[in-house]
């Protein structure tokens, strides 16, 4: 069932503690109009292990990160879109701009980015968090010509 794979933040240490014998990857994101880009790159992360956690940024933290009129859809649809999906395992919701609680929490084996990133522009408290979980920062391909800012552009000409 889907809504299974939808764990409250609070309970997230719980589920890590279940697989713990598992290469656990983790990724993060707004991830507010889920487009080809969002599933090439979901798909890609969990090719970087066994299991596949997506943290999702909660309604404030996006509004935060992206400014008023976002999100566009709210973080239970959104971490109900995201469930759907074969690839991901888990979702959760978490309520920072950050994702140093998330990392320390889930512990993962791997710690996934998209290419928009580099090691250097990291934040670097999250990668210091991820470097102490003893995680793996993987930054994989960008996929060009695909973000949800480009889709409400184009929604708005």
């Amino acid at each position: 069932m889907i809504l299974e794979k939808i764990v409250p933040f609070r309970y997230l240490h719980l589920v890590r503690r279940g697989l713990q014998k598992h290469n656990v990857v983790l990724t993060n994101g707004c991830f507010d109009i889920l487009h080809a880009g969002h599933v090439s790159y979901l798909q890609e992360a969990k090719l970087c292990g066994d299991v596949l956690i997506v943290g999702i940024n909660s309604d404030s933290s996006v509004r935060a990160l992206k400014g008023e009129g976002r999100p566009i859809n709210d973080e239970l649809d959104r971490a109900f879109v995201l469930s759907s999906l074969k690839c991901v395992d888990f979702v959760t919701v978490f309520d920072s701009e950050t994702v140093e609680d998330l990392l320390n929490v889930a512990r993962p084996t791997t710690w996934v980015k998209g290419g928009d990133y580099t090691l250097d522009t990291l934040n670097h408290l999250e990668r210091q968090a991820a470097e102490a979980s003893g995680s793996k920062i993987s930054i994989l391909s960008e996929v060009n010509g695909k973000s949800t800012t480009e889709i409400i552009n184009k929604i708005k000409n």
